[in-house]
């Protein structure tokens, strides 16, 4: 799938949002855990068809990363299909980007289906979420299938911190905070160098470690999805505007957090006017290969 997209008329590129429900009416998530993140985020559980996503962000001049999570093996709950996800952004090539995402548990399986979804169904790049889909990102038996991310050159974004998904649930759904601590991803970093990380999230309660691992290693990334920016650690700000301005990328989580929230309350953040627009746009537009890299 080749993009659409005119970055120069673009106002700002989200790197983080989810498909919620498939056109056949599957939900990404199981009822349960959709009314646990209701509760959570104090708000309804909307769930916008991927074409209703792309009219929103096409109607604000925006384009925006999109994917689900496939957390089958932990979860017994099936996935939104990636290729379908892909089928939709090209619809919508003008402003819509394709990630899938793999459950690593499926082994030379998830290998094969992640370079036939880069090379035959033009995915950019994978969304892994460590807690829900049950397994420590430093462990081995997903390598294979990051060594194979890191040759088709494509990002791999991991969600880090805490979850809204299963709070409040008895034993919170049986999702384990611990695999979403960032030094987690800090192994990866190290063992696969070329490939491109991108921590999502301010990462409550490993906020630090997320910006010592992304100073640290060169391809890691952080974004800014899930939280109301008014709500951000005064150190992540801090690192935002000095020594991480390259790294940092706008990201709402929509739809939990819609693009009109989160930059509203950006706008009140103490970012300086030159990196602004690096946050909001510049960097990710790099990372997701939409420029040329600087010589």
């Amino acid at each position: 799938m080749s993009l659409d997209l005119n970055v120069e008329d673009l106002v700002a590129i989200d790197v983080h949002t989810h498909a919620e429900i498939s056109k056949d009416g599957h939900h990404s998530l199981s009822p349960a855990l959709i009314e646990a993140s209701t509760k959570y985020f104090k708000a309804a559980h909307r769930e916008p068809t991927i074409a209703e996503t792309a009219q929103i962000y096409r109607e604000r001049k925006m384009a925006a990363v999109i994917f689900t999570v496939d957390a089958e093996h932990a979860t017994g709950h099936p996935r939104i299909a990636n290729e379908e996800i892909a089928a939709s952004c090209a619809e919508h090539a003008d402003v819509l980007i394709p990630f899938a995402s793999v459950d690593p548990w499926k082994g030379r399986a998830a290998v094969r289906e992640a370079r036939r979804l880069v090379e035959e169904h033009g995915v950019r790049g994978f969304k892994f979420h460590p807690s829900l889909q049950d397994f420590s990102p430093n462990d081995r038996m997903a390598y294979p299938l990051y060594e194979a991310i890191e040759e088709l050159g494509a990002p791999a974004l991991f969600h880090s911190g805490q979850t809204g998904i299963g709070a409040g649930v008895p034993g919170g759904g049986g999702i384990r905070l611990k695999h979403s601590n960032p030094m987690l991803v800090d192994d990866v970093a190290v063992d696969f160098p070329h490939l491109k990380i991108v921590l999502a999230h301010p990462s409550f309660p490993w906020q630090d470690e997320a910006l010592a691992v992304a100073t640290h290693k060169p391809f890691v990334y952080i974004d800014l999805s899930g939280w109301s920016p008014k709500y951000f650690p005064p150190q992540l700000v801090r690192y935002a505007n000095t020594l991480l301005q390259d790294k940092v990328l706008f990201g709402s989580d929509h739809p939990v957090i819609t693009p009109d929230r989160w930059l509203a309350d950006f706008a009140k953040l103490d970012i300086s006017d030159d990196v602004r627009p690096k946050i909001l746009k510049h960097n990710a537009a790099r990372l997701l290969g939409l420029v040329k890299e600087e010589a």
